[in-house]
């Protein structure tokens, strides 16, 4: 059974830095398309970032571009974003999440295409 869990949220002033982790068992890592979503209080879960499992390429939302760094450790079973230059806007609940297989494009972009999530981690910034 897949389990996703993550760390790394925390409360950070605006213009912080923050760097969340996701740790995959009970499977490779390598054999799944990642993702980063979030939910604010109120709002639809959305997409923040997706890294592709065999060729690396990574996706963004608009919002985070230039901002948030996804990145993957097959190694240690573990993807990273790093989130750079943080607003209040970018409070929320962030989850990880997988996708079985390779090769999966832009469709990383869209949280129905996923097989598993994590629990979330709070991510709060102040202004």
């Amino acid at each position: 059974q897949v389990q996703l869990v993550e760390s790394g949220g925390g409360l950070v002033q605006a213009g912080g830095s923050l760097r969340l982790s996701c740790a995959i068992s009970g499977r490779t890592l390598s054999s799944y398309g990642m993702g980063w979503f979030r939910q604010a209080p109120g709002t639809e879960r959305e997409f923040v970032a997706a890294i592709n499992s065999n060729t690396g390429r990574t996706y963004y939302a608009d919002s985070v571009k230039g901002r948030f760094t996804i990145s993957r450790d097959n190694a240690k079973n573990t993807v990273y974003l790093q989130m750079n230059s943080l607003k209040p806007e970018d409070t929320a609940v962030y989850s990880c999440a997988a996708r079985s297989g390779s090769g999966w494009g832009e469709s990383l972009t869209r949280k129905s295409r996923y097989d598993y999530w994590g629990q979330g981690t709070q991510v709060t910034v102040s202004s």
